[in-house]
């Protein structure tokens, strides 16, 4: 059992508001959860819920704090697009690491630690991967392999310096990220020091572990992706 709550978390910025949910009973690992494009949607808080459900401490912090922390329609890009403009590489390190400071201080350390990122947040999650030694990384769907965003590298630059066992989960439908991509970030992560591993869904387009967006949930490949994060999970966090 577990259950889910708005918090805040203290950065140098100022309170950033966040999605939290703990098991009632033993602690796994604390994961942080990086939201999509759209904000903390009901569905990262129930990602976050889930996760809980599975024994681990989750939070999804709101991104987009600095421009108070807005929450989209999913047909809404215009506006999710400017809320992306505010992010930056100093800024994303400070939230993540503030939410990690907040595990340990729970008694959770690097290593018992993950990130998980959906869309905007699965790019977040491989460059977060690059830059600390965590327990596991996992991006669904994670664009920018090409082209840098939010002011990081792209992602074929940082795939080699992973520094946390990294799992990549993909749709071939998505035309935002081709198959070309995928596979070239697949090379890239096969060159670092660590674990990696990219699934590929063939009747799968972007988002579609989203089940509030009808037109790209896919559930099978949804059910499948959850099961193997769990299991990268299980694999690679330190008890």
């Amino acid at each position: 059992m577990s259950s889910g709550s708005a918090v805040r978390v203290r950065t140098a910025d100022g309170a950033m508001p966040a999605y939290r949910s703990a098991p009632f009973a033993v602690v796994r690992g604390g994961i942080v959860v990086i939201q999509e494009a759209f904000g903390i949607t009901r569905h990262i808080e129930e990602i976050v819920e889930r996760l809980a459900e599975a024994g681990h401490m989750a939070l999804a912090p709101a991104l987009f704090h600095r421009v108070n922390s807005p929450v989209f329609e999913y047909d809404d890009i215009d506006s999710a697009r400017q809320a992306m403009s505010s992010l930056t590489p100093e800024g994303l390190d400070m939230d993540i690491s503030s939410v990690l400071a907040l595990f340990r201080a729970e008694g959770l350390p690097p290593r018992r630690c993950a990130v998980i990122g959906f869309c905007m947040g699965g790019s977040v999650a491989l460059a977060a991967a690059a830059a600390r030694p965590l327990g596991a990384a996992v991006s669904f769907y994670g664009g920018g392999v090409l082209d840098g965003r939010f002011g990081l590298p792209p992602l074929v630059e940082l795939a080699p310096t992973l520094q946390t066992p990294w799992l990549g989960l993909y749709g071939d439908l998505d035309k935002g990220i081709p198959v070309e991509q995928v596979e070239a970030l697949r090379g890239a992560a096969a060159k670092s020091d660590v674990v990696t591993e990219v699934v590929r869904y063939p009747d799968a387009d972007h988002g579609f572990h989203c089940d509030d967006r009808p037109a790209v949930f896919q559930p099978a490949a949804a059910a499948d992706a959850w099961q193997r994060t769990l299991a990268w999970l299980d694999t690679h966090l330190v008890m």
